[in-house]
C-alpha cells in the first residue's frame, strides 16, 4: 500500500505498556533511536503488537516540530537529533529534511519558523514528535 505519509521507518518493538483504553509502544529503529507511540489498546491487540514484533513507524510531516537543540523539561517523548539535509520554502510553508541515524525525516513547518530558527543545510537540529502523533503498522 502506498501512503502520503513521508516518514516511514522499520523498527522492532522493545516494550508495550497497556492501560484500559490506551497503550504505549516503544520501538527501536534501525538507527538505534527509540520512538514511543501512544495508540489504542484495541490497535495493539488487532495488530498483534508485542515485544520483539516488527513494525513500521509512520509520522506525518506536519506532526514533526524542529528545535535547534535538545529540549529538556517537555512532555514530548520523541526527540531525534539530526542535521538539516535540505530546506525548501514556499510562500507560507517550508519542508525541512533532517538526516537522522538510519534515515531521513521530513518536517513541514511554517516558512517564518524556518527563517527564525536559521535552518540551513548542515545545521544541527532535533526533530520533536508527540507520541500521540506516531502511528504503527504491523510487520
Amino acid at each position: 500500500m502506498s501512503l502520503s505519509i513521508r516518514n516511514q521507518f522499520d523498527g522492532t518493538v522493545t516494550a508495550v505498556t497497556t492501560g484500559e483504553v490506551m497503550a504505549t509502544v516503544r520501538t527501536r529503529l534501525a538507527g538505534g533511536q527509540e520512538i514511543t507511540a501512544a495508540i489504542t489498546r484495541e490497535a495493539v491487540e488487532d495488530l498483534g503488537i508485542a515485544e520483539g514484533a516488527a513494525v513500521r513507524v509512520l509520522i506525518k510531516s506536519t506532526e514533526v516540530s524542529v528545535a535547534t537543540g535538545p529540549v529538556p523539561g517537555i512532555s514530548i517523548r520523541n526527540q531525534l537529533p539530526g542535521r538539516v539535509a535540505a530546506v525548501a520554502t514556499g510562500g507560507a510553508m517550508a519542508t525541512v529534511k533532517i538526516a537522522v541515524d538510519g534515515g531521513e525525516l521530513t518536517a513541514a513547518i511554517t516558512k517564518d519558523a524556518a527563517t527564525e530558527l536559521g535552518l540551513s543545510e548542515g545545521a544541527s537540529v532535533v526533530a520533536l514528535v508527540k507520541s500521540t502523533e506516531v502511528s504503527l503498522s504491523a510487520g
